[in-house]
């Protein structure tokens, strides 16, 4: 689904928006201790939300294709990330495990993370973001199959709402021979610790 073109905005324009909210909350923004905070806030937003000036296909379009015949599994494990719930603009803190069946090439190891974090950094809810790194790793790589599991913590639910701790969320997506085939499933799950059939 396409989203609207992005009207610019200021850096002013969004310094603002932060005071407002200072001053909605109760505080003073023009407070010692808040008078930066409106810079800071919209330099560390620079930085959370940079997935939006990326295409994360771009990372995988260099491949090698010279590794000497090797068609099984690939996979990385434990690939930290940090995104926001475009619900409540909360923190969602997890790791995403990312496992490849190659056809002819292969991908820098490096560029898979890099995958992870050019979605990660923008406004997310957990399905998409799953869906979005599988459907990548699939449409420019073409291999044989693709699982990624998602395994990750919300603070929208963890600092308001139902204030439940110590919960995480896994979510999946199996492409191809990891959605068609049993064992192959399994090795991917047993491989990144999750064993299942």
């Amino acid at each position: 689904m396409a989203t609207k073109a992005k009207t610019k905005v200021s850096r002013r324009a969004a310094e603002d928006a932060v005071r407002t909210l200072l001053r909605w909350a109760g505080d003073d923004p023009d407070r010692e201790g808040l008078l930066e905070t409106p810079k800071r806030v919209v330099k560390a937003y620079h930085d959370w939300f940079s997935g939006y000036q990326i295409d994360p296909a771009e990372y995988l379009r260099r491949t090698f294709e010279e590794v000497g015949g090797y068609d099984e599994m690939v996979v990385l494990r434990d690939i930290s990330f940090e995104s926001h719930c475009e619900h409540h603009m909360a923190p969602i803190i997890g790791r995403v495990h990312i496992g490849y069946l190659p056809t002819n090439k292969v991908v820098g190891i490096s560029k898979l993370a890099r995958v992870v974090d050019g979605y990660a950094r923008r406004f997310q809810v957990q399905e998409k973001l799953t869906a979005q790194i599988a459907g990548c790793i699939t449409e420019v790589l073409k291999p044989r199959g693709v699982g990624v599991v998602v395994d990750a913590t919300h603070q929208c639910m963890t600092t308001r709402g139902v204030h439940k701790r110590g919960v995480s969320m896994i979510t999946s997506r199996m492409t191809g021979s990891f959605r068609e085939d049993a064992r192959t499933r399994a090795e991917f799950l047993q491989f990144i610790g999750i064993h299942g059939g």
